[in-house]
């Protein structure tokens, strides 16, 4: 039964059995022999079996069932193969989804950020967090993107993100470790190792010092010359106690004393050939190399490639010549520090510098090569970097074979930067000091010229034939002002009115003002951090501030649009941030102290300041606008302000993008007085003054003591004049009983100071009004006394009057 059910179940058709298709055709085969037979005729018999065969075929081809197409399927995808493949990786592996949710990770990952951490969130400093969410938006769009360097307290990393999936909903990052190189660590442990061995056998000591000039480690050459034991511990003793010099200045060692061979001492500092230039010497671990003049002690073999071998291997910038100044070798930190793309010195040391440098070079070069072993520099400039000079240290060695000369590179960039800047301070500090005399010189006319505006005006009513043009004399005399508190703003002497505020207070007091300034076509935006800290500034030079900043900003924008093809709108953005001395540490600024502040913010999106212009924005009479449409003194006005309140200052921009001016002002906690000072009401901070009192008037300048005696005899006071300090002091022998000193500051002979104290020692409570066109911070710290009020020139016949009464109701 198991044969026949095979056979039953054998052909694809799968139609009748086998007995069935020998009876069919039996009855096929018996059929045609009837119908031969009945009519005789062959071919009518075949005719009938080849139609019952097509009928039976077609018959078979319609009944044969249609094979069923086979489709691919695709396996779910099971998470924890991933997982086990992801864990063969060194590198920290996560996969997340496009909801942000974390698909898998590796060990690495939950080691490194917790269990619980899922890019971009991670528990990393605010920067690394940041470019982690931009790198994740990146990859989103184009597919991949990359982040670093990530900062954490346990480490630093580097992270690739790519998009992956049938429907690329996935996110594949991995997170790289960082590794730091310790130096000093690196050259001590060659120097206590193979290298320092390796050294010792071609005759040369070597030793790395600390900056404190303790050894940190020394090859056994040192150790044997310098203690006589080959196996003794010199590490943690003075290097300098291991040796010793005569008058003529060389060098032996101390235990071998004169006896012994003198040595030539190689210092190299162990700095990062590409890491900040000019580090100082003092600062700075060193290594010295410890060279016989006269050959060494023991057997040396004088190889150069065995020197070469292993002064190649150091991450210092060295070379050496023969007598011919011809190179033997340098190493790639040498050429990698002097420009030189190909890992082959060109034949001579010359070929590195720019043509005017040659001849100097190439004089060096054999000059130590065959004069007496000595070292020293000489500045160069590099044909990769011909406008910054380099320092080329150059040392004549003996003992080394061909070797003649060798030579250690270091970049002295920073240091020529750090000239230039200086420079520039003492030029801008000179331009101040200018800007300041001219400022108070012509504050002394313009007070003449604004006081007697006032008293003719006292003379002429509104209607008159001349008060109109004494109005226009009095106008443009206070544009002059305007201009010297310009001069005095930037040479930060100008004369500032600290109050405690707060800064939403200032630009809500100024924003209308801005609004037209700026015109309808620009939109200007205020917002406001919350709990901003006090500061203390003069709220006027504040408000001069923004108008100078919201201006330019106007300006540049209104160029912006005016462009052909311009396309958008202008906006204005004022901002003020609260700033944390968290928020300034993670900032790294090396000019911005630690410490809480107050962020002034203003912001435009016109078309930038070129990256060549930024740096000098700030220096008077710079002007980016076009001749005859700038100052160049609005920016300097700025600086000038905010420095003098004790703030900082910085601009940042993007070509056709945007300006930003970010001002931080120190916050102020303020005291119980300033708080009194600020709730006390307004009917007692001002009284009437019920009389008049003797005032002594000191002035050098003939037309401003005219002006304010004649303003001060009309208000009913008692006026004594003098031209000087000494006259003034005569007044108070003859005459003591002034209720008022009223005095300029700068005179000839005795100026107001030294008038001050002397009139003190002869009346310790006679109240002084300083008159002057400097900062009042700058004579408060030339004098610092009780009862001393200041009133800055030019000032008008109101202004004196105004700030005598307020000293005498003080009394």
């Amino acid at each position: 039964m198991a044969s026949r059910g095979g056979d039953t179940a054998a052909g694809p058709s799968g139609l009748a059995p086998m007995r069935d298709w020998l009876l069919l055709g039996g009855a096929v085969s018996a059929s045609a022999v009837v119908l031969w037979n009945a009519s005789g005729q062959p071919l009518v018999a075949a005719g009938f079996v080849g139609g019952v065969a097509a009928i039976g075929a077609a018959i078979r081809l319609f009944l044969r069932p249609a094979q069923a197409e086979s489709s691919p399927e695709f396996a779910l995808p099971d998470w924890s193969v991933t997982n086990a493949a992801i864990e063969q990786s060194n590198d920290g592996i996560a996969i997340t989804d496009r909801a942000g949710r974390l698909v898998c990770a590796n060990a690495l990952m939950s080691n490194w950020f917790g269990l619980s951490a899922v890019p971009p969130r991670l528990p990393l400093d605010r920067e690394a967090v940041d470019a982690l969410e931009a790198a994740t938006r990146a990859a989103w769009r184009d597919g991949t993107a990359t982040a670093e360097p990530l900062v954490s307290s346990n480490g630093t990393w580097r992270a690739e993100v790519r998009r992956a999936g049938r429907g690329e909903d996935f996110l594949i990052w991995r997170f790289m470790p960082v590794a730091t190189q310790d130096l000093v660590a690196e050259i001590v442990g060659q120097i206590g190792g193979k290298l320092g061995r390796a050294l010792a056998r071609e005759g040369i000591q070597a030793a790395v010092v600390s900056p404190e000039g303790i050894v940190l480690s020394a090859n056994p050459a040192f150790v044997q010359r310098a203690t006589g034991n080959g196996s003794a511990d010199v590490v943690g003793a003075d290097f300098v106690s291991f040796l010793a010099s005569d008058e003529t200045e060389r060098v032996y060692y101390a235990r071998e004393g004169r006896k012994g061979a003198s040595i030539r001492l190689v210092h190299l500092p162990v700095a990062d050939p590409d890491g900040v230039a000019n580090v100082d010497p003092a600062r700075t671990t060193s290594l010295f190399l410890l060279i016989d003049e006269q050959g060494s002690v023991g057997e040396v073999r004088a190889g150069l490639p065995q020197i070469e071998a292993l002064l190649a291997r150091l991450p210092l910038g060295l070379a050496m010549t023969d007598r011919d100044g011809r190179f033997l070798f340098a190493n790639a930190a040498f050429l990698r520090a002097a420009g030189h793309d190909d890992t082959i010195p060109p034949p001579y040391p010359s070929d590195l510098v720019i043509k005017e440098d040659k001849g100097a070079l190439s004089d060096a070069v054999r000059r130590y090569a065959q004069g007496i072993p000595m070292a020293g520099d000489v500045a160069v400039r590099l044909r990769a970097t011909p406008e910054e000079p380099v320092s080329l240290s150059l040392a004549g060695v003996r003992g080394l074979g061909e070797g003649a000369v060798l030579l250690s590179l270091k970049d002295s960039s920073e240091e020529t930067r750090l000239k230039r800047e200086i420079a520039q301070a003492t030029k801008m500090q000179a331009v101040g000091q200018l800007a300041g005399g001219v400022a108070h010189d012509f504050n002394n006319v313009l007070t003449a010229i604004i006081g007697y505006c006032d008293l003719m005006l006292m003379r002429h009513t509104p209607g008159d034939s001349d008060y109109d043009d004494i109005q226009q004399v009095k106008a443009n005399s206070n544009r002059a002002a305007s201009l010297t508190r310009q001069l005095l703003a930037f040479s930060r002497q100008q004369t500032l009115r600290p109050q405690v505020l707060q800064l939403p207070d200032v630009v809500a007091e100024v924003s209308a003002l801005l609004k037209r300034l700026i015109g309808e076509k620009i939109t200007l935006e205020v917002t406001h951090d919350r709990d901003l800290g006090f500061v203390r500034a003069d709220p006027t030079q504040l408000e001069q501030v923004l108008l100078n900043l919201v201006v330019n900003a106007r300006d540049a924008i209104n160029d912006k649009l005016a462009a052909p093809g311009a396309k958008g709108s202008g906006v204005v953005k004022l901002m003020t941030r609260r700033v944390t001395a968290a928020d300034v540490r993670s900032m790294k600024s090396e000019i911005l102290p630690i410490g809480d502040y107050t962020a002034l913010i203003v912001e435009d999106n016109g078309h930038g300041i070129k990256p060549g212009q930024i740096g000098k924005i700030f220096e008077p009479f710079f002007t980016t606008k076009e001749k005859g449409k700038g100052t160049g003194l609005g920016l300097s006005t700025v600086y000038g302000i905010v420095k003098q309140s004790g703030g900082f200052i910085f601009a940042e921009s993007e070509v056709d993008r945007f300006t930003r001016f970010s001002i931080y002002l120190p916050v102020h906690v303020p005291d119980a007085a300033e708080i009194a000072h600020a709730r006390r009401p307004a009917h007692e901070a001002k009284r009437e003054w019920a009389g008049g009192g003797r005032v002594l008037l000191v002035e050098d300048e003939d037309t401003v003591r005219a002006v304010a005696e004649r303003a001060l005899t009309r208000q009913g006071y008692e006026v004594t004049t003098a031209a000087d300090g000494e006259e003034g002091l005569e007044a108070i022998g003859r005459d003591g009983d002034f209720d008022l000193v009223v005095s300029d500051v700068v005179m000839p002979t005795m100026d107001g100071p030294a008038m001050a104290r002397e009139i003190r020692a002869l009346r310790p409570s006679m109240p002084f009004l300083f008159m002057s066109g400097y900062a009042e911070e700058q004579l408060r710290r030339e004098i610092d006394i009780p009862n001393m009020h200041f009133l800055a020139k030019p000032f008008s016949v109101q202004q004196i009057c105004e700030a005598v009464e307020q000293v005498l109701r003080a009394r």
